[in-house]
């Protein structure tokens, strides 16, 4: 079992940054490759970056590149999305999870999700 807590949320103005974390705790964190998701109000669930276990390995959402980066400590059971250049659109509830499997954009193959942080982009 692994829990997730997401931190980092708030109200930003377009063009700023926030840097989201994720805490884990339970087992072994650094075996699990994480991911982060978001969904804003009447949409469907999106993926936005995913990161392998080891950290040499990243995935992102085509509209998030060159302006998110994905990174982890395992040291401190925490992974992070760095987000900069926000636009409006990048608004809604943010989640992390995590997979045992391969890293993947694929929601249905992660096992545990948190329960998510809400980042509002002012324009």
């Amino acid at each position: 079992q692994v829990q997730l807590v997401e931190s980092g949320g708030g109200l930003v103005q377009a063009g700023g940054s926030l840097r989201l974390s994720c805490a884990a705790s339970g087992r072994s964190f650094s075996t699990y490759n994480m991911g982060w998701f978001r969904q804003a109000p009447g949409k469907e669930r999106e993926f936005v970056a995913a990161i392998n276990w080891t950290g040499g390995s990243t995935l992102y959402k085509d509209s998030v590149k060159g302006r998110f980066t994905i990174s982890r400590d395992n040291d401190k059971n925490t992974v992070y999305l760095q987000m900069s250049s926000l636009i409006p659109e990048d608004a809604a509830v943010y989640s992390c999870a995590a997979a045992s499997r391969g890293i993947t954009r694929l929601p249905r193959s992660y096992d545990y999700w948190g329960q998510g942080t809400q980042v509002t982009v002012s324009s």
